[in-house]
């Protein structure tokens, strides 16, 4: 029987797909064998996985409504999403068979896949854990929604050039997405600038209209995030500005035709690019526009969907629950109270009863002064019904606190969403606490650390509203995608229920004493290490020793991060070999990647230094097979799924009590990559599961580094009584890495000599490179070291997202897994985390 378009668009198997993949050529991007390209063949397998997932999407949609979940909405401004066809093809559980319908059509699947972009619409971990979320809540058959921007211009496309970060437009729609389905009919005005006018109501009630406002529209777009082999396909809408107004022909024919398009371009400029720097008066206008056209359009889209079934606003709280991502988004909680008073007709104390049992915050900081705060008078100007808003809420709130701990000058100026002085501002972080039901931290020391610092105030207020949340990742792209052939080794020997509750791997921790799992493990290393290897020799010519420690630290730069501790630790290691090029040494790559951010003056000089430590060693003879150096240019989720499975050693060198968790420690972890790191973030937790022997600890505590600042901390100190230490400084400052700039670096040598060394690179040097010193030891153990990598994966199971987010179902969303449309149950695959 033949088979219809029905059928083939249904059906998984590979002939089908094939089918499917031939007909989207040919009557969908219209191309025929002689002018079809590499990015027509993506496009086709991209549309035959869609035409899959459409009817899973739409039934599921349905399905909420039919069974009236409550909804879970995500708002961030960040979804580092990354490519998404491994991911599709992997949670429809069709990879493999796409990839054999592919090599009959003569096409190859690595090669195919390598035509998406990146969508790079986050700077990193905020946005890359977003990402996980979504995934996590569609396996767990979760009625959530991820509601951010479509950035015209995502994360810039770093390149080097002389050692130094140029910076360049990501232009990840240049062929479009193929991926997102545009809604014509879905798109809100979201209302900027204007006055508010007080009137009376028909009940006497005194009420505000915001009027004579400059309007933008919200226009959605739609991409499906299917859970893993359930049938749950759930949404992130993204939206896109555009303009209000049509153009005006009359001013047309007048010859203004330009000022009509430029004002229609500087409304569309909102979702242009992700994040403009906000370090001058445009910028940031530019930013709160961003955050409230986010807001706005997201709330507005879910008052519609509550409208759709229900009448009663006091179920609302009963019905959504939306969660944060950092203060960007708690904007959320001025306008839902504008939008529950002004207008649905509300009463103040009815609306600020559904905002605080419908919103949560998640805090990412512990630092204060990056808490996000904007000043008055521009809040004033763009947003004047919001700042009223705020007001009130503060005036009421403080009362509260005089209420309950006296009228405490202090504490009361401390716990002010408005802040004093001669530049007042609003506090996001604090209207985020005080609007919210709950608060949480993103791993355990970071919540205490919040709960007893910065916000330690509103602990003994709200000693209730503050949870820890520890991160996760998903396990379906962090492993099974990127590492497909450790996946297989591990499900292999315990089966597949792994994928969906990483607790199973603690099946593997004995296979730690099999001999044949063990070389299998060292074999599959070894093949991912010559993968990369291929790679770096094709795109940097650098031919790399696989029998060499693979040193790698990827993240953003910054110095908190210190990625200068593993620089100078680099140049020692050079130092070594030149002091002795016949001693034995255990040989070593270090790999860099990440991106600084454009103004971050001395992140980018960071990087500069990295690279000219990488030219001298992979210049001189005498390094060869020794010692490699490189800085992997435009780090992109892509180039981490190249990098991780591959790494022996990963850096997570944070200065202790500055990294609120950290993801990348887990994605190492699970791939089978020893960790050295300081107390800090996530690190702390990973060290409880997979054992103090399993990871190399250095640095001081938290608690050690500000006892050692109120102490009074003289880097000279550090710097006089190491001599490896001296020596690489003293380099350094004598242009030893850059010749022809020898002064060049003196910015990084004041910092940390002259002015403090905030970051405590000099405090921890000597702890860190005892602890290298052990890894070296230990790595020429291979039977041990394996040992220990085998333990790190099989304990890494409270890391997975799906266990972060049932967390948040349990402690803050108090919402329910739905099970599939038709009662369909998830492929079994044991209890889930």
């Amino acid at each position: 029987m033949t088979k219809t378009n029905d059928d083939i668009t249904k059906a998984m198997d590979a002939q089908s797909l094939k089918l499917d993949i031939q007909r989207h050529l040919r009557y969908t991007l219209a191309k025929s064998k002689y002018s079809t390209t590499q990015w027509d063949k993506f496009r086709s397998v991209a549309l035959t996985a869609l035409d899959r997932l459409h009817d899973r999407w739409i039934d599921t949609q349905e399905h909420y409504y039919d069974v009236d979940a409550k909804r879970v909405y995500y708002i961030s401004m960040e979804f580092l999403i990354g490519r998404l066809l491994d991911n599709m093809l992997v949670n429809l559980d069709i990879l493999d068979e796409v990839k054999e319908a592919l090599h009959e059509l003569g096409m190859d699947y690595d090669q195919v896949k390598e035509n998406e972009f990146d969508a790079g619409l986050g700077n990193g971990g905020l946005g890359r854990l977003a990402a996980c979320f979504l995934d996590s809540m569609a396996t767990l058959g979760i009625p959530g929604y991820g509601y951010g921007i479509r950035y015209d211009y995502g994360i810039f496309q770093q390149q080097i050039k002389n050692g130094f970060q140029i910076e360049k437009p990501d232009m990840w729609l240049r062929f479009g997405n193929p991926w997102d389905i545009v809604r014509p009919k879905v798109y809100y005005g979201v209302d900027f600038y204007g006055e508010t006018v007080p009137y009376t109501d028909s009940d006497g009630q005194l009420r505000f209209k915001w009027v004579n406002t400059q309007k933008v529209n919200a226009l959605a777009y739609d991409t499906p995030i299917p859970g893993y082999k359930n049938d749950v396909v759930n949404n992130l809408r993204l939206w896109k500005a555009s303009s209000s107004k049509a153009l005006d022909l009359q001013s047309f024919s007048q010859g203004e035709y330009i000022d009509a398009v430029r004002d229609s371009q500087l409304q569309e400029n909102i979702s242009r690019v992700l994040y403009p720097n906000d370090k001058v008066f445009v910028g940031q206008e530019l930013r709160l526009k961003q955050e409230y056209f986010l807001v706005s359009a997201t709330l507005r889209d879910i008052l519609r969907r509550f409208k759709k079934v229900h009448n009663d606003w006091r179920k609302f709280p009963d019905k959504v629950s939306i969660q944060c991502n950092d203060t960007h988004p708690n904007l959320a909680i001025p306008e839902l109270m504008r939008v529950l008073m002004d207008d649905e007709g509300l009463t103040w104390e009815t609306a600020w009863d559904i905002t605080r049992r419908s919103i949560n915050y998640t805090n990412h900081t512990v630092l204060p002064e990056a808490l996000e705060t904007w000043p008055v008078p521009l809040m004033r100007n763009l947003l004047p019904r919001h700042l009223q808003i705020i007001y009130e809420i503060n005036k009421r709130f403080l009362n509260h606190v005089r209420d309950s701990f006296g009228n405490d000058v202090n504490k009361v100026r401390r716990m002010s969403i408005i802040s004093e002085g001669e530049k007042p501002s609003v506090q996001m972080a604090t209207l985020g606490i005080v609007g919210s039901k709950k608060v949480n931290g993103v791993a355990k020391l970071h919540t205490d650390l919040i709960k007893k610092t910065i916000f330690k105030d509103f602990v003994e207020l709200y000693p209730d509203k503050f949870v820890n949340m520890t991160n996760g990742i998903t396990p379906r792209r962090w492993l099974k995608q990127c590492n497909p052939k450790l996946s297989d080794l591990i499900t292999k020997e315990i089966g597949n229920g792994w994928i969906t509750d990483l607790n199973q791997l603690k099946k593997i921790d004995k296979l730690a004493d099999d001999k044949k799992f063990r070389e299998r493990f060292t074999e599959i290393k070894r093949e991912n290490k010559l993968d990369l290897i291929d790679f770096i020799e094709s795109q940097y010519s650098l031919k790399l020793n696989p029998d060499s420690i693979f040193d790698i630290q990827i993240k953003r730069i910054h110095e908190y991060k210190r990625q200068l501790l593993v620089a100078l630790h680099t140049a020692m290691l050079y130092n070594k070999i030149k002091a002795n090029p016949d001693a034995d040494f255990q040989p070593r790559t270090v790999l860099f990647s990440g991106k600084a951010a454009p103004g971050y003056t001395m992140a980018k000089l960071h990087i500069k230094l990295i690279n000219s430590i990488a030219e001298k060693i992979n210049t001189d003879p005498d390094t060869k097979g020794k010692l490699s150096c490189l800085f992997l240019e435009n780090y992109t989720v892509s180039l981490a799924e190249r990098l991780i499975p591959a790494a022996d050693l990963s850096e997570q060198t944070s200065t202790a009590g500055m990294e609120a968790s950290g993801t990348g420690n887990m994605k190492f972890a699970l791939n089978g990559a020893l960790t050295i790191g300081t107390l800090d973030g996530a690190n702390i937790e990973i060290r409880e599961e997979v054992g103090e022997e399993n990871i190399f600890i250095f640095g001081l505590t938290e608690t050690e580094v500000e006892e050692k600042r109120r102490e009074g901390y003289n880097p000279r100190d550090y710097y006089n009584s190491i001599p490896e230490l001296q020596e690489v400084m003293n380099q350094i400052r004598d242009g030893f890495f850059e010749p022809d700039s020898p002064e060049l670096f003196h910015p990084i040598i004041r910092a940390i000599l002259d002015e403090g060394d905030y970051f405590m690179v000099l405090a921890d040097f000597q702890s860190y490179i005892e602890q290298q010193q052990e890894v070296e030891k230990l790595y020429k153990d291979q039977k041990t070291w394996i040992k220990k990598a085998i333990h790190n994966v099989a304990r890494m199971g409270k890391f997975s997202s799906d266990r972060t987010i049932s967390d948040y179902c349990e402690q803050i969303w108090e919402c329910k897994r739905i099970d599939p449309p038709g009662n369909k149950k998830p492929a079994k695959s044991g209890k889930k985390n």
